[in-house]
């Protein structure tokens, strides 16, 4: 078992005050890392970036086991979308170019309208769709 360890580093001084600020997070218990480099597409139904299930398989990891992933658009001019699901749970986010999504587990995802109403499913799939040409997004994933 190892340890991950995350740095988070904004740096930005206004009118010479620094205002920037640095936060480590460490996620011990890392047996497993898959870090690539995936084509995502501008087709129908885009590129699967991650799946997860009950079972670990190629490209597959047992959902309650991810403890971190994170997704980078490494492409300077394209948008991705990214299509998070779970059961009966969706939501969508634009990642522009160059941007970084992080999350820290897979649990505790809801589409409610209601923050009073979350049920806290768990994210089993994520896809990425280019918004107008290919584009190539890092993928790191860590579980226990």
């Amino acid at each position: 078992m190892a340890d991950l360890k995350v740095t988070i580093t904004e740096a930005i001084k206004l009118q010479n005050n620094n205002q920037g600020a640095t936060i480590t997070k460490t996620i011990s218990g890392i047996n497993e890392v898959d870090r690539r480099l995936i084509s995502v597409l501008h087709t129908t139904d885009g590129t699967q970036l991650y799946k997860g299930a009950a079972a670990a398989g190629a490209g597959t990891f047992i959902s309650g086991n991810v403890k971190y992933i994170r997704i980078t658009n490494l492409d300077s001019t394209n948008e991705v979308a990214l299509h998070l699901e779970g059961n009966s749970h969706y939501a969508q986010f634009l990642l522009g170019p160059g941007k970084t999504y992080i999350l820290g587990q897979t649990n505790g995802f809801d589409n409610a309208t209601d923050i009073d109403s979350t049920s806290g499913n768990t994210i089993t799939l994520i896809e990425g769709k280019a918004a107008s040409a290919t584009c190539v997004c890092e993928v790191f994933i860590a579980s226990t």
